[in-house]
Parts: C-alpha cells; structure tokens; sequence
C-alpha cells in the first residue's frame, strides 16, 4: 500500500521545559533564536515559534525567558507546577497547537512541525532548516543526536560515553533534547506520555508501533549539559553519573 503524501510543514512550533535553568537557559534560548533566524532565511514562507515552559522555577529562569519574548515576539513563556518533563513538554505542545489555532483560523495539525529541546542544551544554527527539509522528505519524526557538553564533563566519562554512543546516521538512540514530530503524528501517538523521565522514548515506541516514519540523523547534533546531578530520575545527567560508577578507579600513585 502507497503511503499517502503529507503536507509541506507550514509553522515549526519549538517547545522547551525548563526546570531552574538559569545557568543555560540564555545559551539555549540564543541557540534557538540562531536557528529560527536560519529557517526564516531558508524557508521564508515557514513560521515558527518558540515556547519555554517553566516547571516549578525558583530561580532566575523565568526573568531570562521573559527577556527574550520581549525583544523577539517569536518565544512564548508558560508557567507551570507539572514537576514533569513529560507533561511540560505535552503542555507546551497544546500552548503552541492553541496558538497557532487563533492565529490561523483553523487546525493543520499536518502542516505543523514540532521540534523539542532542552533547556540545558545548545541546537546547531541549521537545526530547524534540517528537519524541515527532512520532514518535507516524508519524516513523520527525526531522532536527533547529542553530545554532552566536554566542558561540564570528566573527560574519562565523556570517552566512555561516546564509545558507546557513536556519531553516525539511523543510530538507535532518542533524546529529547533533540527530537522533532509532526504534530499530526504526535496527537495520533497520544503525545508524550506524563512522566518524569523516559517520555520521549515512550513517544517514539508509540509511533514505530503505529507505523509513522521515524528518521535518525547525526547531521543535526546538539551540545547537552554532562552535569551528572539530573534533574529529571533516571534522566541524562544520571546515565552518565552511572557511566562513571562503572569504569576502574584510578590507580594509586
């Protein structure tokens, strides 16, 4: 059976949970705002959006956020007390989805790219261009690569960590930090599940299950934090605490 055409995407709809963030948070949301520029020269007739979702912040996150939605009207802010990642991100979706509702007139959930990241993590300048053209290709989702950040990392770890996570195309692994969705996908789906960790992989079961298209790609990848407190249980930063509980103690001198 010949898999119907989808739809050029039309919107991209960048969603970002963040939870006492404001060590990253303005590299991130600079990332992005770098990457919105680039897909408006690329793809002029694309409009996109990005909406910050604060989960319970008790520090300085909001104040960044909201100075960049007053500079760029493209960043959104909502506040929320989910204590989830699964649920800030469905949360910020349906803003985004709403939004885009009253602007338009009308639902177009086919048209509607919805590309996820972290609030912790830094998007290449040609992140959105890329999975646009790749979405326009047939991709109901693209499984973006990452890199943890060598800065914020023992190097011993990050060693390990990318012998076990090589740099290549059709890899196997799902983060959310970089993770983009058709969102007529993503409502068929049953969008990302409401939990603390692991939602994105959830998500992606899901699809792969219901038959949508889903492309891995390294040509995208994203510099994330190699902080090892996570904030999310069982979340990046606790793989890679897990990484480093693992390997020999050094040898005595």
């Amino acid at each position: 059976m010949t898999r119907p055409q989808q739809p050029s995407i039309r919107n991209v709809a960048v969603v970002i949970p963040a939870h006492n963030e404001e060590q990253r948070l303005g590299r991130a949301l600079t990332g992005l705002r770098t990457a919105l520029d680039a897909l408006g020269r690329e793809h002029p007739g694309v409009g996109a959006s990005v909406t910050v979702v604060l989960d319970n912040c008790t520090d300085g996150s909001a104040a960044i956020s909201a100075a960049f939605g007053a500079n760029d009207p493209r960043f959104h802010n909502v506040t929320v007390k989910l204590r989830s990642t699964g649920a800030s991100r469905d949360c910020g979706v349906k803003e985004a989805l709403n939004r885009l509702q009253l602007q338009n007139g009308e639902r177009a959930e086919a048209t509607v790219w919805l590309a996820n990241t972290d609030a912790d993590s830094t998007v290449p300048g040609h992140w959105l261009v890329r999975q646009v053209d790749l979405a326009n290709a047939g991709a109901d989702a693209v499984l973006g690569s990452v890199e943890p950040d060598p800065t914020d990392v023992d190097p011993v770890v990050l060693g390990r960590w990318l012998e076990l996570h090589p740099f290549r195309e059709d890899h196997s692994h799902i983060y959310g930090a970089n993770l983009g969705i058709r969102a007529s996908a993503y409502l068929a789906a049953g969008g990302f599940p409401l939990l603390r960790s692991h939602e994105d992989r959830g998500l992606v079961e899901r699809l792969r299950r219901q038959g949508f298209m889903v492309t891995s790609t390294d040509t995208i990848r994203v510099v994330t934090s190699g902080r090892t407190h996570s904030r999310a249980p069982e979340g990046f930063g606790s793989y890679l605490r897990a990484l480093g509980a693992e390997l020999p103690a050094p040898a005595s001198g």
